[in-house]
């Protein structure tokens, strides 16, 4: 292949799926991963990286399209980053999903597990986000149709950011991921700025009026809309909410929020509500949850039932036992496996979180569920122990990176007789199974998928104190 850095390479066999919703095609005997292709795909593909053993690149133009490439159902496929998988089939996205899985814990991670069960697929394709994100922005991205017809970026848009561009924003007419009213909230509130000339947030010069709009949408058909705006102009602010409210009387929570912070997070600002409740109810199973606008809670509820019910079973109680919950979050798999336990000790470090917990568990009449603000490396010492009890059973939830390096060695200090690890990462779930194998053995892994459309994939695995 040739030496250069970025040139392109035509009529290119696609070979199979790799991982991270990539494929890998073959050139000169070097690898090549690929985004925006099929399996089965002839392509033209634009190299971007070049290396000795191994080149990434992109589809610029398929030349025979694969026999399992399906046609896309958004407009904005192929532009959008959220539902880059629409080309393919739903059978083939969980074969896909449950060999990433298997990649990544046994080639990878040289991880040993006793027993793969078939991966959970979802009964909803579409429309199964309860949580969803829309972004103001002054710069549009442009297609390369846009780029050919010499149309300007410069104009304000309401829809999601372009892959790996900060202040590029899609704007969104019609997304597939949330249930109406979503669309027809979003697409009033942008027409209602342009009616009255609001400005739109400037990533670069960090100005303007209206920033974000966030959805949520229970299964319980509440609605909670909270409107995020970068200047503190109160008589702009009540007139547009008061718009919102006449417009959707059926908001069950309208809040908004003031950030005139450099970054989009809104956990550490008041959030006002408008109209309304200020909070919106989820059920799983028989369980309720009220969920505030800062709250967080898995945002495929139906799989949230699937997913929580894998754990269960993994957990396997016998009504017994002291189950700690760590990243326990707002609580839900804690209160989820409450009946059958003796105790449940959850432990995260975000206050707002564990006060939602304490308050889900009153909700739902639990008692044996006790939450607990601040490091679990810090908090789980002997004192902890001989107040609370030592777990049988540990649930550990964690963030896309991971478990930090103390937790594991904590959790070999441990050792409770069960461990079962939920990850939204499966590559950084294997390099923590690789520590954990130490003390452990890994008996089952069953794959979720939470996010249809997407190559994202949650996993759970069991472990058994050797």
């Amino acid at each position: 292949m040739a030496k250069r850095k970025k040139f392109s390479l035509h009529n290119i066999l696609v070979e199979k799926y790799a991982a991270e919703g990539k494929c890998v095609a073959r050139h000169e005997d070097k690898v090549i991963f690929i985004e925006g292709a099929v399996p089965g795909d002839s392509v033209d593909i634009y190299v971007s990286r070049n290396k000795k053993d191994w080149a990434e690149g992109t589809v610029t133009q398929i030349v025979t399209p694969s026999m399992n490439r399906v046609t896309s159902f958004c407009q904005h496929f192929g532009t959008c980053g959220g539902c880059k998988w629409q080309m393919l089939p739903y059978n083939l996205q969980l074969q896909y999903k449950e060999q990433q899985v298997k990649d990544q814990l046994q080639r990878i991670g040289k991880v040993v597990v006793d027993n793969y069960l078939p991966i959970q697929g979802a009964s909803q394709e579409k429309l199964y986000r309860n949580k969803i994100e829309f972004t103001f922005s002054t710069k549009k991205y442009l297609t390369r149709e846009d780029l050919a017809s010499d149309m300007s970026n410069d104009k304000n848009v309401l829809g999601f950011h372009a892959p790996r561009l900060f202040d590029k924003v899609i704007d969104i007419n019609t997304c597939y991921l949330q249930q109406e009213p979503t669309n027809a909230i979003k697409n009033f509130v942008r027409e209602y700025a342009y009616r009255h000339s609001l400005t739109f947030h400037d990533f670069r010069n960090h100005t303007g009026f209206l920033r974000n709009l966030i959805i949520r949408i229970s299964s319980l058909e509440e609605v909670m809309v909270n409107l995020v705006f970068g200047e503190n102009n109160e008589a702009a602010i009540e007139s547009m909410m008061s718009a919102i409210q006449q417009e959707f009387p059926s908001i069950t929570s309208l809040q908004y929020t003031i950030n005139t912070k450099m970054n989009d997070t809104i956990y550490d600002l008041e959030v006002n509500c408008y109209a309304g409740k200020n909070t919106i109810e989820e059920k799983l199973e028989n369980f309720r949850f009220k969920i505030s606008p800062k709250s967080f809670f898995q945002t495929n509820t139906k799989q949230a039932e699937a997913l929580y019910s894998v754990v269960r079973n993994f957990a396997d109680c016998k009504g017994g036992e002291i189950l700690y919950d760590l990243y326990c979050g707002t609580g839900s798999i804690g209160i989820f496996l409450s009946p059958n336990v003796k105790k449940i000790i959850g432990v995260e470090t975000i206050p707002d979180a564990i006060a939602d917990a304490k308050l889900n568990a009153e909700l739902n009449g639990i008692d044996n569920a006790h939450f607990f603000v601040g490091d679990v490396i810090k908090i789980c010492n002997e004192d902890f122990f001989m107040m609370h009890g030592k777990p049988d059973i540990v649930i550990i939830d964690p963030p896309r990176a991971g478990c930090h390096p103390d937790l594991l060695e904590k959790l070999l200090q441990i050792e409770a007789a069960k461990l079962v690890y939920v990850s939204c990462n499966p590559a950084t779930q294997a390099r923590d199974l690789q520590v954990l194998q130490a003390k452990y053995h890994i008996t089952l892994s069953q794959a979720v998928d939470m996010f249809p459309q997407t190559h994202h994939i949650e996993n759970v695995v069991q472990l058994k104190l050797k």
